[in-house]
């Protein structure tokens, strides 16, 4: 890395294959002196995605993360914790291939309509006055096309398709490191302000019509905004603010 990291990075443990980083990563969550720890893998042979879902990649294709924090109360929400990661991961496909991705709600990242990064946010409770967070990043790197036609992951992307230079999976995940930090950081500060802005950008969500799933209902309207104080959605003439943590999915309506 080109300088020293802040927090995030300071440790950095590299396996040939886990099965998991996450669950490898809330195992260390008792130890606060862990704070920072990055986890990354070549290969996870149980992968782990929102809802139980599943991630899979090829051995050496993909940036396969885990960062373990235990923030202070103003940043242990998910909504801002996946706003991070997320918010991170644009800047670095961005300098990788000059393309302004999209956040798609709650915890994916688009290139054009592709997914090409989902990010996993968990956490458990480390002592009576800690949170311990693991955030969890697969981002697609070297997968060329064929490797998703063949496994059928027809809408999902990588890297290597969107950038005319050759990134090593290594060389992005040290990248994405000083970016987490740098946010990180400016969060820390007390720059909440800062990355919700830039959350919302990524999101592009602003007067579209969608449908929004939340955990027991689904609402059509027009999107007005989405802060993490809440999603406010306009239906029927009237603002309708949804909590953040109860809203699932979040489809454009077409």
């Amino acid at each position: 890395m080109n300088r020293e990291p802040l927090l995030i990075g300071r440790e950095v443990q590299y396996f040939d294959k886990l099965d998991s980083t996450n669950t490898y990563t809330l195992a260390l969550a008792d130890d606060a002196a862990m704070d920072g720890l990055v986890v990354i893998a070549d290969e996870q042979s149980a992968g782990r995605g929102q809802h139980g879902r599943s991630w899979s990649a090829p051995a050496g294709s993909s940036v396969l993360m885990s960062v373990l924090l235990f923030p202070p109360p103003a940043l242990r929400r998910p909504a801002v914790l996946t706003a991070w990661a997320a918010v991170a991961v644009c800047e670095v496909i961005r300098e990788i291939t000059d393309i302004r991705a999209q956040i798609k709600w709650p915890n994916d990242v688009l290139v054009g309509a592709n997914k090409i990064c989902g990010i996993l946010i968990e956490q458990r409770s480390a002592g009576t006055d800690r949170l311990a967070t693991v955030a969890g990043i697969g981002l697609n790197v070297t997968q060329p096309a064929e490797w998703f036609a063949q496994a059928g992951l027809t809408e999902a992307t990588s890297l290597a398709l969107h950038s005319h230079q050759t990134s090593a999976s290594q060389d992005v995940a040290e990248m994405l490191v000083a970016q987490l930090d740098d946010e990180y950081q400016r969060l820390s500060a007390g720059d909440l302000a800062a990355l919700e802005t830039r959350w919302q950008e990524h999101l592009g969500l602003e007067g579209t019509q969608v449908l929004v799933e939340c955990i027991d209902q689904a609402l059509n309207g027009r999107f007005l905004s989405a802060t993490f104080a809440g999603v406010d959605v306009e239906i029927g003439g009237k603002n309708v603010r949804l909590p953040p943590e109860i809203v699932r999915r979040i489809t454009v309506c077409k």
